[in-house]
């Protein structure tokens, strides 16, 4: 557990569990009891429980063997194996822990919003511990590993909106599919939201002629780094500081007020930061493949690493076929060395008894 889960592999089990957990009482208790059609591979595993009543769990869970194998190098080995855990206990808990529970069976539209706000929350918890529930999330980080600009949530959705679109079409059911386009869409914003918002922030622009002054000032209350950018005036046509500053929503208060102590009659501009990423800053892992990982932390082109460490792994093969050669041919001097040191032996002996045989021939003559 703690190879996959790091060191901290309880806690992360425990997020993961309250993940499946939602994103199960959502699907189930919600979705299915009002005859929603569901997204992803559990959409499908739903299509079939209402055609012929397979089981939800067991269904997903057998279309995401294929799809798992396939992307599992593309998606890395520690987000392959938490995504397993993570379909393991949603099929479980779809199809022997949810049932047990009671089922909303009230208002459509507010159906689809408890639907769609607690399988988002539930999702987003998941995707946070760098998992997933796998089927089309698979398809999804694979296609995120190759181009991370793309947002989580807006692949999602693509691939959401292609199963409930089928699931209308199957059942003849469009108001369902109007109420499965309102899911979809609010499993991937409340998604996106977990995962980005929580690394959303501000960026302080301060026009200033006290630049050291307000970026000390600025550091010492906030303990944040500034950026210290010389600039011109437009109007005044005079040159000023450019103090640029980073930070989280909780600190920019505290940043405003450092600058009015340092400098009244600075000019400020405060602008919101969708993704602060750096020191100081949480960075959200999703499908992160270790070795691309490992290449970015050390200032390579991931297809660079990926060269580097095939001429490592040849080079490490030419060691070791050395290595045999040589232990070969020690092992060949080693056995004639021997070889020789038999002879020589035997030949000594054979002397020796010669010797001892003359000497007592010459012993008997006398």
């Amino acid at each position: 557990m703690k190879t996959i889960f790091g060191k901290h592999w309880l806690k992360d089990l425990s997020i993961c569990l309250l993940g499946c957990v939602l994103s199960t009482a959502a699907v189930y208790n919600f979705g299915v009891a009002s005859d929603f059609p569901m997204t992803g591979f559990t959409g499908i595993a739903v299509i079939f429980y209402r055609l012929w009543g397979l089981p939800i769990g067991i269904t997903t869970f057998v279309l995401n063997v294929p799809v798992a194998l396939l992307c599992r190098k593309r998606i890395g080995r520690h987000f392959f194996w938490r995504s397993v855990f993570c379909i393991l206990v949603s099929s479980v808990l779809i199809d022997y822990v949810a049932p047990l529970f009671p089922v909303y069976t009230g208002d459509r539209i507010l159906a689809a919003i408890c639907t769609g706000v607690i399988g988002g929350i539930g999702y987003g918890i998941i995707y946070m511990q760098n998992s997933s529930t796998g089927g089309t999330d698979f398809i999804v980080m694979a296609i995120k590993s190759v181009w991370p600009h793309i947002k989580l949530g807006t692949l999602i959705s693509a691939a959401d909106y292609t199963v409930v679109l089928l699931a209308a079409l199957i059942f003849h059911d469009f108001d369902g599919a109007i109420y499965g386009a309102i899911i979809g869409f609010l499993f991937g914003a409340i998604s996106d939201k977990l995962l980005y918002g929580l690394n959303s922030g501000r960026l302080a622009l301060i026009i200033t002629d006290h630049g050291k002054e307000v970026a000390d000032r600025i550091n010492e209350k906030t303990e944040r780094g500034t950026t210290l950018i010389p600039s011109y005036g437009g109007y005044t046509d005079k040159p000023h500081d450019l103090v640029m500053c980073a930070c989280s929503v909780k600190d920019i208060v505290k940043v405003e007020r450092a600058v009015r102590k340092a400098d009244p009659l600075s000019f400020t501009v405060i602008l919101e930061s969708h993704e602060v990423l750096g020191e100081g800053f949480k960075a959200v892992k999703i499908a992160e493949n270790e070795e691309d990982a490992e290449a970015l932390a050390n200032g390579l082109d991931p297809d660079a690493q990926k060269a580097l460490k095939k001429v490592k792994i040849a080079e490490a093969k030419a060691e070791r076929q050395a290595k045999a050669v040589a232990a070969k041919a020690e092992k060949k001097a080693r056995a004639a060395a021997a070889r020789a040191e038999k002879k020589a032996k035997a030949e000594a002996a054979k002397a020796e008894k010669q010797a001892k045989a003359a000497m007592l021939r010459e012993t008997k003559k006398r």
